[in-house]
């Protein structure tokens, strides 16, 4: 979340850069808190002075054998008060931290300044997209002779949007995700397999809740509520909530892999059908704990990783800094990387990659000690290298022939120990 400090030193400014990513938020009940709550403070303090001078008061006069009733009555009556006045306080406080938790992160003074998506800025293009001497088919034509996956199935044991990967489609799945895996290790990533189920501070701490409350999917736990993971990015946020870690440590480079669960499926058009927009997908999330100094720098190493995925992979694809309007909540910047696919005729995204500088840090208390200094806060980013349906998508529509049948880029070729993918 944001400091409040920020909205003190210049409220006019700060709500400013909020309306630029979310243009109905308002800092106006939030400024209102505040004062009310830094005059109760104000309050607070005076009453404990008072207390404190009435007290000695009262310690004198019994040192000097004086009556002190009347004295000792209003000492009790400014503790009364106080009791209640932390209360208030308290209550004062907890609405202060709701308020904040739906205010989004601050756009980096890079970040083009607009809502329409359209105006998202294309920053690198690499290869060139593919041609055919037929008419591509889409990745629902081509499974209807390969039969990689399963859709009508799953629907009756799962409902829509639940698809399935069988036979080599599953193999297939398994090996991009190993060659992911592979990949970012070889970059220096620590590979993680995290819990799937997370506490509701861990949804809160990353900053899916509570602005997004009611999108994820719920589990009855022991004691409270558990969350399947939207993305690994809750859980490895999470890790180290509440710790300081030593600067000597920094930067920390996850990766995990995790089956992913959405509830945002089947409410778009004809061209998100299939393997597009589904309820739960794979996904290899990297994250990343840096010093404010290290961001800037890890975020180009992520999405160069992401790049040297697709690369490997001989895909088509394009950089898009993403504008103001079209960011994550909890971003300051975001690059998307767009793959080509032939049967959609259009870009999808496969990766995003954000700088959350220290908004989630703020909200799950995750600080760093410089050698010798105070602990700060630190930064983090995140980014899927890869999401998996929408590369599968591309591969198969990427790597087609007038038959239908795949043929199959080296690396994946290698893995399955065959070339070509046919019926």
């Amino acid at each position: 979340m944001l400091d409040i400090k920020l909205i003190r030193k210049d409220a006019n400014s700060i709500e400013k850069r909020v309306k630029e990513k979310e243009p109905s938020a308002t800092l106006a009940p939030i400024i209102a808190l505040d004062d009310t709550m830094r005059q109760t403070i104000t309050a607070l303090e005076q009453l404990q002075a008072d207390r404190n001078s009435l007290s000695k008061e009262v310690g004198k006069r019994k040192k000097e054998g004086l009556d002190a009733t009347e004295i000792m009555a209003r000492v009790k009556e400014i503790t009364q008060k106080s009791a209640q006045l932390s209360e208030e306080l308290r209550t004062l406080e907890e609405e202060l931290k709701k308020a904040l938790a739906h205010i989004p992160n601050l756009a980096m003074d890079d970040v083009k300044v607009s809502q329409d998506v359209e105006e998202n800025v294309c920053i690198k293009v690499v290869g060139e997209k593919p041609t055919f001497s037929f008419e591509p088919k889409n990745h629902l034509e081509l499974n209807e002779r390969l039969g990689l996956l399963e859709f009508e199935k799953t629907a009756k044991t799962s409902g829509s949007g639940w698809p399935a990967y069988k036979g080599v489609g599953a193999q297939l799945e398994w090996a991009l995700l190993n060659y992911m895996i592979e990949l970012q290790v070889l970059n220096g990533f620590e590979f993680w397999l995290p819990p799937l189920l997370v506490q509701p501070e861990m949804m809160y701490g990353s900053g899916q809740m509570p602005k997004f409350e009611g999108q994820f999917y719920e589990v009855k736990g022991e004691h409270s509520p558990l969350y399947l993971l939207p993305t690994a990015e809750v859980v490895l946020n999470g890790l180290h909530a509440g710790e300081i870690i030593e600067e000597s440590q920094l930067p920390l480079k996850y990766a995990a892999y995790t089956p992913c669960f959405r509830k945002e499926a089947g409410a778009h058009g004809a061209q998100e059908r299939g393997l597009i927009r589904v309820h739960q997908f794979n996904k290899v999330e990297m994250f990343c704990f840096t010093t404010p100094e290290q961001s800037i720098e890890i975020f180009d190493k992520m999405i160069a990783t992401a790049e040297e995925i697709l690369q490997g992979l001989g895909l088509h694809y394009r950089l898009m800094n993403l504008v103001t309007g079209d960011m994550s909540f909890t971003a300051a910047k975001t690059v998307d990387v767009e793959v080509w696919m032939p049967g959609q005729k259009r870009y999808f995204e496969v990766s995003s990659i954000s700088n959350c500088t220290d908004y989630q840090a703020r909200r799950s208390h995750i600080r760093y000690r410089k050698t010798g200094g105070k602990p700060e806060l630190v930064h983090t980013l995140n980014g899927s290298g890869l999401a998996t349906p929408r590369l599968m998508v591309a591969l198969l529509e990427h790597y087609q022939d007038a038959e239908g049948n795949i043929h199959l880029p080296p690396l994946l070729a290698e893995k399955l120990n065959r070339q070509v993918l046919t019926p």
